[in-house]
């Protein structure tokens, strides 16, 4: 990992001032700098290490997940002794969502360091999930799944996760409606309305069709995204139909 520190990890005012932040937002000090900048930084900036590889949070972003998840599954074993693999399973889903990453990553105020070429648009949702994925990533890498741990138990489940309330949380909102579709013999579909393509992220439109009226529309960067969203909107002009049909 020369080559990263050659390009993060100068002396530089402006490294020196990230130094301080990952170690106020970590709660410790960082030994590896370049795992950090490489965690805050989106794909649509152009920067390659000495053998032509892109440098971005994107592979971070996929060590991240795994051990959010593992992290997460570890809390629950231990703080519900009593749930089977599928309680366990749906619960990891509600606290691990992509929703509630976003979030998180807003709270933190990630988008002070991410550095991107979006110019004077504003920063999408996804990229600050997206990069707490990373940081979690970078965390590990650095100082080990139980400085992790640490972290993980900090700023996402003392604040954010409380058992009782989650177990009432839609996980999801299309496998919810599918469910009920299915009960109420209806039938229920998706269909792409439109795509938008740009340098930065590809967006797709998605309608929900019940019994062939489109009931919601969704949008996201991915085609599941907009179906939880349309999903979702069509819960919510729906829920006291569904309510009472469970």
């Amino acid at each position: 990992m020369n080559f990263l520190k050659k390009i993060f990890n100068s002396r530089s005012s402006k490294n020196c001032g990230n130094f301080s932040y990952y170690k106020e937002l970590t709660g410790f000090t960082p030994h590896r700098v370049e795992y950090y900048e490489a965690a805050f930084t989106h794909k649509s900036v152009t920067c390659r290490d000495k053998n032509g590889n892109k440098i971005n949070y994107e592979r971070l972003e996929f060590l991240g997940d795994a051990v959010l998840g593992c992290a997460i599954a570890d809390y629950l074993f231990t703080r519900a002794p009593r749930g089977n693999e599928g309680y366990l399973t749906q619960m990891r889903s509600k606290i691990v969502s992509r929703a509630q990453l976003n979030i998180i990553g807003k709270n933190l105020h990630l988008e002070q360091k991410i550095k991107c070429a979006f110019g004077d648009v504003q920063i999408p949702d996804a990229v600050y999930g997206d990069t707490m994925e990373a940081l979690i990533g970078a965390i590990y890498l650095d100082r080990g799944y139980d400085k992790c741990k640490k972290f993980l138990h900090r700023v996402i489940i003392t604040p954010y996760v409380d058992i009782k309330t989650l177990e009432h949380k839609v996980s999801s909102y299309k496998g919810l409606l599918v469910e009920w579709a299915q009960k109420t013999k209806k039938t229920l579909s998706f269909e792409v309305c439109d795509t938008k393509d740009d340098d930065l992220e590809q967006q797709f439109g998605i309608k929900l069709i019940l019994d062939g009226v489109c009931v919601s529309k969704g949008r996201g960067t991915s085609k599941k995204k907009a179906e939880e969203q349309a999903s979702k909107r069509a819960y919510y002009q729906l829920r006291y139909k569904i309510d009472n049909k469970k």
